[in-house]
């Protein structure tokens, strides 16, 4: 398994790379299921995904001329059950766009100011070897320029390779998380520089119980998941499977010589909490893209906030980090603002055009859909028009 910052950062960077190139041969493979007319090199980028051994793609995509819910592949490699549009998913940092719009909505209310500390609402938590939350403000959190750390990268969580099926069932507090963090020396000065780290939306989701008495995952559903009608979007604690109806999860570790496919679905995802537990599908992240881009859950002024964006050039040319959302400006010039989602066994890419009306959403259930540029594809046919080649592989 990749670090969760390298598979993030494959896709938009893969896009840039192959736009460049020019467009490719159409493909030949065809046959994906799908409900609604249009979208033909999504559909042709999607089979080819599964041509290039991506076992399944769930897919959603919407513009002006209507919507198209499509699937390819299977969603379950023993049962050979076909992967359906209305599947079920782990959607992984996709969820930090939710934690920035809870965190910006407590702002407008007067509870909390992006300029704050976190020091003042989490006294003494970051601390040790350089890391001092005095000198780090909320918005530095949400943007990635606090310097921290990122937990995941740390040994002690088993994240990375065959040890992590010994350890897939252990159970993580979000103050462990942090502590993991606190152990290394920060990567830069706040503010000075850019660095993905999860690090940073636990200790956001930790001001928002903070500030409320409440759970970060009893003010999302709130907030967000009950106003727009989010009914298959869960933030599922340590459950360790995905309710249905869903697929299976595969991931191939590195340090496996014989590159077996595991089906690694079922793990208890408390060690991504609020960076990354989210469970969802394809309408309902378009529809919670839409409702946020067209100003249904922040003020004015905050979602200027959250679309006000530093360089993040660890991700490559033409992508820069918002509050909990990136923009990303395509080969073809077309910007879009969203966030891909990596979790073991699962990608995910959430995109809408800044107006809202532009929108998709799909998810490979794999981990290894950026090493064939499948998921890089699939976003380009939807914006770009760029049809992909007979096989995707490199």
């Amino acid at each position: 398994m990749r670090t969760v910052r390298t598979a993030l950062a494959a896709v938009v960077v893969a896009a840039g790379m192959l736009g460049a190139a020019g467009p490719a041969a159409p493909s030949a493979t065809g046959g994906s299921a799908a409900a609604g007319r249009g979208h033909e090199q999504t559909r042709d980028a999607v089979d080819a995904a599964v041509a290039a051994g991506v076992p399944g793609v769930v897919v959603r995509a919407r513009d002006a001329h209507g919507t198209w819910r499509g699937a390819a592949g299977v969603a379950d490699l023993g049962t050979r059950r076909p992967a359906l549009p209305v599947d079920r998913f782990r959607a992984g940092s996709i969820s930090k766009v939710f934690i920035a719009t809870v965190l910006l909505q407590l702002e407008a209310e007067g509870r909390l100011s992006i300029t704050d500390s976190v020091e003042k609402w989490l006294p003494g938590v970051v601390r040790g070897h350089g890391n001092d939350g005095r000198t780090i403000t909320l918005r530095q959190l949400l943007n990635h320029t606090s310097g921290l750390r990122d937990y995941t990268e740390d040994p002690e969580l088993h994240l990375t390779g065959k040890i992590f099926l010994a350890h897939r069932y252990d159970t993580w507090k979000p103050e462990q998380l942090v502590a993991l963090a606190m152990k290394h020396e920060p990567k830069f000065p706040p503010g000075t520089d850019w660095g993905y780290t999860t690090t940073e939306y636990v200790l956001a989701a930790m001001i928002i119980e903070k500030v409320t008495g409440h759970t970060y995952t009893a003010e999302a559903e709130r907030r967000i998941f009950e106003p727009l009608g989010l009914h298959v979007t869960v933030l599922p604690g340590t459950y360790p499977r995905i309710p249905r109806p869903s697929g299976r999860m595969y991931t191939r570790f590195p340090d496996d010589p014989q590159h077996t496919v595991q089906d690694i679905t079922e793990f208890d995802p408390s060690w991504g909490w609020a960076g990354g537990e989210i469970i969802s599908g394809t309408a309902d992240l378009d529809r919670f893209l839409t409702a946020l881009m067209r100003g249904r859950l922040l003020p004015e002024a905050q979602l200027a906030e959250m679309t006000t964006t530093v360089p993040s050039p660890d991700f490559g040319d033409g992508q820069d980090d918002g509050l909990g959302i990136f923009r990303a400006t395509l080969p073809c010039g077309t910007e879009v603002w969203g966030h891909t989602g990596f979790m073991p066994g699962s990608q995910s890419l959430a995109y809408t055009t800044r107006d809202g009306g532009h929108t998709l959403v799909a998810n490979f259930n794999t981990d290894w859909a950026g090493e064939t540029d499948a998921a890089a594809y699939v976003l380009l046919g939807e914006f770009c028009g760029t049809v992909p080649p007979a096989s995707t592989t490199r």
